[in-house]
């Protein structure tokens, strides 16, 4: 499996409120991450992942663009918490030791209602 597809199959499991599997799976236990809300080692993550699948049982991860170079991937995607809300613009970018996510950085934008930009956020 290459990085990006390990990368989101992380994405995709962990969204799916497999958050533990995805840990055991694809993730570094020296894992550290840049997320502003939450502090930056592996169980305070997971954590949270859990907790907002328990609260969105139904949040669906949808990969738009995924890009490999080196021991980097970006992830481009579409997350909804809940089917019928556009949800959230996501970008994760992972860093991979020995084949596992060592660090990651997100960025994530409400995706509005509508828009006059005619190419869409996608």
């Amino acid at each position: 499996m290459s990085l990006k597809e390990t990368a989101v199959a992380y994405l995709t499991l962990a969204g799916s409120g497999k958050v533990r599997e995805a840990y055991e799976l694809y993730v570094a236990p020296g894992f550290r991450h840049h997320n502003p809300y939450f502090k930056g080692d592996r169980d305070s993550l997971m954590k949270a992942m859990i907790d907002n699948a328990e609260k969105n049982p139904k949040k669906t991860v949808e990969t738009k663009h995924a890009i490999e170079e080196g021991d980097l991937v970006m992830v481009q995607s579409q997350i909804r918490p809940y089917p019928e809300v556009p949800g959230f613009h996501t970008v994760h970018l992972f860093r991979f030791e020995s084949g596992k996510i060592a660090e990651l950085w997100d960025l994530a934008s409400p995706i509005p209602a509508s828009t006059p930009n005619e190419n869409g956020i996608f």
